[in-house]
């Protein structure tokens, strides 16, 4: 799995993270760990829900947002969170297939943590780095 790394002085009602992934697959999956950390222990999760997403938008970066905005709005409206996620990126199109795995989130079982509300377009960054790749994410809590 890729790396990140919480960058607290970008914003102030908000979560700033960088994001290395060794592929855009890794770099997609590791998102999906960040937005489930970031909203809750992702250790207190069931993982007995699986979930297939399919996305396009009109650019990788895009895609990025499109991809973490969806993972939120399962939060919100179905009280789902996917620490685990295999993603397939098709960087030509732009578009992912993914495979998710999570839970309901369970207030007797479930530590819960932040409550992001959307991605944001602020320093917003996705980007070839060296052998890998790499974001820079705002998230509105």
């Amino acid at each position: 799995m890729g790396s990140w790394n919480v960058l607290d002085t970008i914003a102030m009602a908000a979560c700033a993270f960088e994001i290395h992934g060794r592929d855009l697959d890794d770099l997609f999956a590791t998102a999906a760990r960040v937005l489930a950390d970031l909203m809750v222990d992702p250790e207190t999760v069931p993982r007995d829900i699986e979930h297939t997403l399919r996305l396009e938008a009109r650019s990788l970066d895009l895609l990025l947002h499109e991809w973490m905005s969806e993972l939120i709005f399962l939060k919100d409206s179905d009280r789902l969170v996917f620490p685990d996620a295999l993603v397939s990126v098709h960087a030509a199109t732009p578009a992912l297939t993914a495979r998710l795995i999570g839970g309901r989130i369970d207030r007797t079982r479930t530590v819960l943590r932040a409550d992001p509300k959307a991605v944001t377009f602020h320093q917003f960054v996705l980007e070839r780095r060296g052998e890998g790749w790499y974001a820079r994410v705002v998230i509105d809590i």
